[in-house]
């Protein structure tokens, strides 16, 4: 196992390996539109954009889960409770990658709230720890996240988010730090079944990456959704179901080298 982990670790870039400190979108829902999220309303917005937990009105809880490439190792889980009360919008939420040789960890108190009917935002604030085996020990780190989204008008929803904005130094080898990452997208309605998104993401030390996304319903309960990404071309599909209470979200995304990477994701509304 320690020799296909170094394998992986030598072959596969860090831009496909590292999931929690370069804050990588949850929710099987984005992975399907090409993760481009940021515009969008929903439970997962506690890890894409937190002004979207906003519009969120009874307890909510969820689950995701990401197999990436399908190698065990690369396993990524992310648990999350969102609590809105008449101040605004709680949440809390959990994610872990890895595994014992080589782990990230983000834990995550998110705050959200609305002003007006066209103006939302949401801040949250991040623990980081990143731990790798054989003696070698841990690193913790504290940083925070911010978004905002704005309603031009009943089909146009425009946002923007920023991660890590001051820089956290991660290692004082070679002056790392945890990645500073900007979105910027818009998500648009065509009608009450048809939706597309487009958003941009920019780690300031590397290319902007492109994504667009559309989800389709079929009938009240039944979603469809595809994607793709740029930089690596990362191509998406995936469905929902909703019940009553339940919802249940099934993606992958597709590497023209790696292969696919399978993604789950519940959230039950109490």
């Amino acid at each position: 196992m320690r020799v296909l982990w170094i394998i992986i670790i030598t072959s596969i870039s860090v831009n496909y390996i590292s999931a929690a400190n370069d804050n990588t979108p949850a929710g099987a829902r984005s992975a399907g539109i090409g993760n481009a999220s940021v515009a969008l309303f929903d439970f997962w917005s506690i890890q894409n954009n937190q002004a979207g937990l906003s519009q969120i009105n009874n307890i909510s809880a969820g689950f995701y889960f990401e197999n990436r490439f399908l190698i065990k190792d690369l396993g990524l889980c992310f648990g999350a409770v969102v609590l809105p009360t008449k101040s605004g919008v709680f949440g809390l939420s959990l994610k872990y990658f890895g595994n014992k040789l080589y782990n990230e960890t983000k834990a995550g108190l998110a705050y959200s709230r609305s002003f007006g009917d066209r103006f939302f935002v949401g801040i949250q604030l991040d623990y980081f720890s990143t731990s790798i085996g054989d003696n070698y020990g841990s690193k913790n780190l504290i940083s925070f996240e911010a978004g905002i989204i704005t309603k031009i008008n009943d089909e146009l929803d425009i946002a923007a988010h920023v991660f890590n904005p001051v820089r956290i130094k991660f290692n004082d080898y070679n002056n790392e730090r945890i990645p500073t990452i900007l979105k910027f997208g818009l998500s648009y309605k065509f009608s009450d079944r048809l939706q597309t998104m487009l958003e941009t993401e920019k780690d300031i030390d590397k290319k902007a990456i492109l994504k667009a996304g559309l989800e389709y319903r079929i009938i009240d309960e039944i979603y469809v959704r595809g994607g793709i990404t740029s930089d690596p071309t990362l191509y998406t599909f995936g469905f929902g179901i909703n019940f009553n209470k339940l919802k249940i979200d099934f993606a992958s995304s597709i590497h023209q080298t790696l292969g696919y990477s399978p993604q789950i994701s519940v959230v039950y509304t109490f």
